[in-house]
C-alpha cells in the first residue's frame, strides 16, 4: 500500500511538473511573438511587425483624433518603410506573459527616448494552428514623472575680451554644484549663449571631487554639447544656476535671448535663480515683465568689486563690475570675508561668493525647491 502511494505521489508530481515546463514552454513561444512585435515596431521591420498579428486582429488605440478601432492594415500605415531597419526611438520590454491553454495576455513598456514617453501595450493572444498571435492590442500613456532639472548657464568665452588672455568657465563652481544636484535626484543641463563646447578653467586634478568628474562621461558630454538658448524648454527647469569663471563677465550678460529665457523660468514657472561668484555678472541686467531689474530690492553676493585687482590686465576688460551695477540697478551689494563660503537668500534669489559658496548655494536652492513644492 505504502508503495502504491508512493507511486501516485510520483506520478502527480511528474504530471504537474510536465504541465510546468509546457506552460513555459509555451510562455517562450508568445515570447517569441511579442518580441516580433517589439522588434519590428523600433526597427520598422514590417514584414516581422506583420507576422506577430492575426490578420483580422483589432486594436484600439488612442490617438491625435481621439480613441479609435483599428485593424492592422491601419497599424501598419503608422510606419514609415522608406525608415525600414531604422532604430525610431521605440524601446520596448517584456514585461509579464500568462497563458491558459490556448489564450495568453501580455504586458509590455514601449519607451520613446526622444520624448521620453511611456506607453503600457497589453495583448491578448491565441495559439492559431500551432502558432501564437496577437488577436488583440490596447494601450495607454503613463503620466510623465516630476520634471527635476536644473539649469547651469555657462559661457562660450575663451578670452578676456579684447585680449589673448585666456579664460573659462570655472570648473570647481560646475563639479561642486553638480554633484549637489545630481545626488539630489536632479539632472543637469547646460546652456550657452552659442552653444557646443564650453571653455573650462581652474582644474585642479588633486581635488578628489574634480578628478571624480572629468572622467564623468555623462557630465563631459553635456559640457561639450551645451544647448542653445533657442533649445530651451523653460518648463522643465526647477531652477538656474549661473556660473562664475572669468568667462562670465562677457557674451552671458549680454545675451538678451538667454536672459529672456531665464526670466520665463523664474516668472512663469516659479523658478529659482542662483549664482556663484563671476557668475553673478549674469543676473545685473535680468529685467522683470514689468521692467524691473531682477535685483531691485534685493541683497546679493558675488564676488566683490574690492576683490578685484586693477593693477592686472584683466581687469581693464571687464565690460562693469558687478557690485557697482547691482547697486545701479537697485539692489544692495553685500559680501563677507575673503576665501571663505558666503551665501545670501533673498526669496528665489540665491546668491554666492566664491567657488567655496558652490556646494551650499546648490543645498540652499534645493531648499527652496522642495518648499514650494510641500506648499502646494
Amino acid at each position: 500500500m505504502k508503495k502504491l502511494l508512493l507511486s501516485i505521489v510520483f506520478l502527480m508530481g511528474q504530471l504537474a511538473f510536465g504541465q510546468i515546463s509546457e506552460n513555459a514552454k509555451e510562455k517562450e513561444l508568445v515570447a517569441k511573438t511579442i518580441q516580433n512585435y517589439i522588434d519590428g515596431s523600433s526597427y520598422t521591420q514590417l514584414e516581422k511587425l506583420e507576422s506577430a498579428f492575426y490578420p483580422q486582429a483589432t486594436l484600439y488605440l488612442t490617438m491625435r483624433d481621439g480613441f479609435r478601432k483599428m485593424s492592422v492594415k491601419d497599424y501598419m500605415s503608422l510606419f514609415n518603410p522608406a525608415k525600414a531597419n531604422q532604430f525610431n526611438g521605440r524601446r520596448g520590454k517584456l514585461l509579464d506573459i500568462a497563458v491558459v491553454e490556448d489564450i495568453a495576455r501580455a504586458k509590455v513598456s514601449i519607451e520613446f527616448s526622444k520624448s521620453n514617453m511611456e506607453y503600457i501595450d497589453l495583448f491578448l493572444l491565441k495559439k492559431i494552428a500551432g502558432e501564437w498571435k496577437i488577436i488583440s492590442k490596447t494601450a495607454t500613456r503613463l503620466p510623465e514623472p516630476e520634471k527635476k532639472k536644473i539649469l547651469f548657464v555657462v559661457s562660450n568665452a575663451h578670452f578676456y575680451k579684447g585680449s589673448t588672455l585666456p579664460t573659462g568657465n570655472s570648473f570647481s563652481e560646475i563639479v561642486n554644484a553638480y554633484d549637489v544636484f545630481v545626488r539630489a535626484g536632479y539632472e543637469v543641463d547646460f546652456v550657452s549663449p552659442k552653444g557646443g563646447a564650453i571653455p573650462l578653467a581652474y582644474i585642479n586634478t588633486s581635488d578628489t571631487i574634480i578628478k571624480q568628474y572629468l572622467y564623468n562621461a555623462t557630465m563631459m558630454q553635456k559640457l561639450k554639447n551645451s544647448k542653445r538658448p533657442e533649445d530651451l524648454d523653460v518648463s522643465a527647469y526647477a531652477a538656474v544656476q549661473y556660473i562664475g569663471g572669468g568667462s562670465a563677465m562677457f557674451d552671458v550678460p549680454q545675451d538678451e535671448q538667454l536672459g529672456a529665457k531665464i526670466m520665463q523660468i523664474y516668472e512663469e514657472h516659479n523658478g529659482v535663480i542662483s549664482s556663484v561668484c563671476h557668475g553673478t555678472a549674469g543676473i545685473v541686467h535680468l529685467k522683470k515683465s514689468s521692467g524691473a531689474y531682477l535685483v531691485a530690492g534685493k541683497r546679493v553676493n558675488g564676488y566683490p568689486d574690492a576683490f578685484e585687482n586693477p593693477k592686472k590686465a584683466y581687469y581693464k576688460t571687464l565690460p562693469f563690475l558687478i557690485g557697482k551695477t547691482i547697486e545701479q540697478h537697485g539692489g544692495t551689494f553685500v559680501y563677507g570675508d575673503r576665501n571663505k563660503p558666503y551665501v545670501l537668500v533673498d526669496g528665489r534669489l540665491v546668491t554666492g561668493q566664491n567657488y567655496l559658496s558652490s556646494k551650499p548655494v546648490s543645498e540652499k536652492v534645493i531648499e527652496l525647491i522642495e518648499a514650494a513644492k510641500n506648499s502646494n
